[in-house]
């Protein structure tokens, strides 16, 4: 039987999602371990994978099920008892064609940042970027709109038939002493989200010009290719 589930996790805590022979401390690792601890000889497959550091709150994996587990809501129970730091919300029963990666249409990431200094509390889950023009962040937020050749926005080592990806919708929010960006698309690119943030906010902070980032989007000239940190990005929310 195959489960689709909805996971959130503190990014912090891993080395990513992936799977990594060097460590055992990722995301599928630990997920699939508690699994096999209980008989259930899976491999799941998740909608993205997420860099070390990054943390989520909808997260959707796929994985098949033994018949003898048909108890749902204990299997999610059981799950959440022997993991750490990551949290099954929901566990349900999904059709066989059923495919975290490919079935999904659209991918939204939350950016969470503030322009003081951080607590303690913080610093794991929020990330911090200096005074910056509001006017000029929306600007290059809206250049990163629509469909692009994201070739000069992603770490090397992307293994895709094509570096084609559209942006629906990329925004900027302000809540308190909170600010927020947000990216849905129908993909993303290793890492991509985090170079646009920093680039974008480069743009917003005056030391990058929109020119500039215009002539990176059109793989002209790599002006940048820095990562914003990872301790403020969320993979929110995945739409099938």
């Amino acid at each position: 039987m195959r489960v689709k589930a909805v996971i959130a996790y503190d990014g912090s805590a891993y080395h990513g999602f992936q799977k990594q022979n060097s460590t055992s401390q990722t995301i599928a690792s630990a997920i699939e371990k508690a699994l096999h601890s209980l008989h259930i000889d899976a491999h799941i497959v998740a909608s993205g994978r997420t860099d070390a550091g990054v943390h989520a709150t909808g997260q959707i994996i796929h994985f098949d099920l033994p018949e003898f587990w048909c108890d749902l809501g204990k299997l999610k129970s059981i799950l959440n008892k022997k993991l750490h730091g990551i949290r099954f919300k929901h566990i349900t029963k999904a059709s066989q064609s059923f495919h975290a990666r490919f079935s999904a249409k659209k991918r939204l990431y939350r950016y969470v940042f503030k322009t003081d200094e951080l607590s303690v509390f913080e610093e794991n889950y929020i990330s911090c970027y200096g005074i910056f023009d509001k006017t000029l962040l929306q600007q290059a937020l809206a250049c990163l709109e629509g469909e692009h050749d994201f070739d000069y926005f992603h770490k090397t080592g992307t293994i895709t038939h094509t570096t084609v990806r559209k942006i629906y919708h990329a925004a900027y929010k302000k809540h308190g002493r909170y600010h927020f960006i947000y990216f849905q698309a129908n993909g993303f690119l290793r890492s991509q989200v985090r170079m646009m943030i920093d680039a974008a906010m480069a743009c917003a902070c005056g030391t990058m010009s929109i020119e500039a980032l215009e002539q990176q989007l059109a793989c002209e000239i790599r002006h940048t290719t820095k990562l914003a940190s990872p301790a403020g990005l969320y993979l929110a929310r995945i739409t099938y």
